[in-house]
């Protein structure tokens, strides 16, 4: 996978970040705030006025409430920085309808239908689509089972949910072999002699 190279010659003019932190409560319970700003590496002119460089532009968290099996119990908003105070956070925290979403099943369709076009906040609704795959992170290994051993008879999570950890695949095979579903290896089966052969269907 060839990177583009960078220019030498290019200039920042713009950050984003999202960060995304994942909180047990020890009781069954988890929480995920998860935030984004965007930042200017210049003074920009807002509706509201001058917004100077190294001050957000969108300062936002979003915070839900889940169980262990990956359903949103409690969810809300909060904006501190935006380009049309009284208006971007004028949306009555329409998050609290993503309680009752299951991250797991159907989660990014139903965030459209509840959450799309003007029903919401664009940024807001955006850190919904990080949410599944942030918790399952935090779940590995503790909620999930991700070992190729252990007490469990299941199959680990994470096996068939990406490219490299598909099961017909050689990381499947090297590390979860007992889960490995490939073809198998024509040299390892063992030869039969003539008279074997022969009593062949």
């Amino acid at each position: 996978m060839a990177l583009p190279p960078a220019a030498p010659e290019r200039q920042l003019k713009h950050r984003r970040r999202i960060d995304v932190q994942v909180h047990s409560r020890g009781n069954g319970l988890w929480e995920v705030d998860a935030e984004i700003t965007d930042v200017k590496t210049r003074d920009v002119m807002l509706a509201g006025g001058t917004r100077r460089a190294g001050d957000p532009i969108h300062d936002m968290l979003l915070r839900v409430v889940v169980d262990e099996s990956f359903n949103i119990v409690a969810a809300g908003s909060e904006t501190r920085a935006m380009p049309y105070p009284g208006q971007c956070d004028d949306h009555e925290d329409a998050y609290a309808r993503l309680v009752g979403l299951n991250l797991m099943r159907g989660f990014r369709r139903a965030v459209r239908e509840r959450l799309g076009g003007v029903a919401g906040c664009t940024h807001l609704t955006e850190l919904t689509q990080v949410l599944p795959t942030a918790v399952v992170q935090a779940f590995a290994g503790e909620v999930l089972n991700t070992r190729e051993g252990g007490e469990s008879d299941d199959q680990p999570f994470q096996i068939d949910r990406c490219h490299a950890l598909r099961s017909d695949g050689p990381v499947v095979q090297q590390f979860y072999p007992r889960w490995y579903r490939g073809m198998p290896d024509p040299a390892a089966a063992p030869s039969l002699s003539k008279p074997e052969q022969a009593r062949q269907p």
